[in-house]
């Protein structure tokens, strides 16, 4: 349920987020850190 916030692309250390009309994560860039998780106002990432 991604609402497009924005807020979890500036906090990825490794930058495996990418924009658009719902934000997708780059398993092969993703190191599962979980900081996204943990700003994510609406709770739409799970790892």
């Amino acid at each position: 349920m991604c609402v497009a916030c924005g807020t979890c692309i500036d906090e990825c250390p490794v930058g495996a987020i990418s924009a658009g009309d719902v934000y997708s994560i780059d398993p092969d860039t993703c190191t599962e850190c979980g900081t996204c998780a943990d700003v994510c106002p609406v709770g739409a990432i799970k790892l």
